[in-house]
């Protein structure tokens, strides 16, 4: 039975990490037209490159890593994406552009609501492994809270490069999320299931 309960086991985190790369890859594509969306918004140049440091602060992922430390350090550099976003959103309110940005404000929503479904998906999958406790922003990163006192447009590039750094990792969580979910794991175990079956009807 014990067997049994651990084969299932298997197969459910097998689903849950499935179903999280299946998120991670949308978002990234959400990502990169919210990108897009507020390029032209702003009238960026499409060669225009963010530039500095990067404004998520954690050790590269590696293969080197066990999964549940990659999956430690993947989770949170999407917090910090999520906190990075929140801080956009609230700048760019006070702020405020009357511009063409229906399409932009929509985007920007899905973004961030399917963000919170993907650091969900990715907080399942850590539930019940070991592993490192998630990394937090560097306390010297003084741009995390944006320019303060600065141009309109240094607010602008700080912003487009948090929409860059959440496209970035997106991907990241995609690539990683996918590798953890090696095909044609689940129909083996349904087919192992099947014969089992058939040895007890024949008992």
């Amino acid at each position: 039975m014990s067997g049994t309960r651990t084969r299932r086991g298997t197969v459910s985190e097998q689903t849950r990490t499935a179903r999280a790369a299946a998120v991670a890859e949308q978002l990234h594509h959400e990502c990169t037209l919210l990108l897009e969306l507020y390029r032209k918004k702003e009238t960026f140049a499409e060669e225009l490159t963010s530039g500095g440091d990067r404004l998520v602060t954690v050790p590269p992922l590696s293969s080197q890593l066990s999964p549940n430390d990659m999956l430690w350090r993947l989770y949170s550099a999407l917090q910090q994406c999520r906190n990075l976003l929140e801080h956009a959103i609230g700048r760019e309110e006070g702020v405020g552009n009357d511009r063409n940005r229906t399409e932009y404000e929509s985007q920007k929503k899905t973004v961030r609501d399917r963000l919170g479904h993907l650091l969900e998906s990715t907080r399942l999958l850590l539930a019940d492994g070991a592993g490192t406790a998630a990394f937090t922003p560097d306390p010297n990163n003084t741009e995390i809270d944006g320019p303060v006192n600065g141009s309109p447009f240094a607010l602008k590039l700080w912003i487009y490069r948090i929409f860059n750094e959440l496209e970035h990792w997106t991907l990241a969580a995609s690539k990683t999320l996918k590798a953890l979910h090696p095909d044609g794991a689940a129909p083996k175990e349904r087919r192992t299931r099947g014969r089992a079956r058939g040895r007890r009807t024949r008992r």
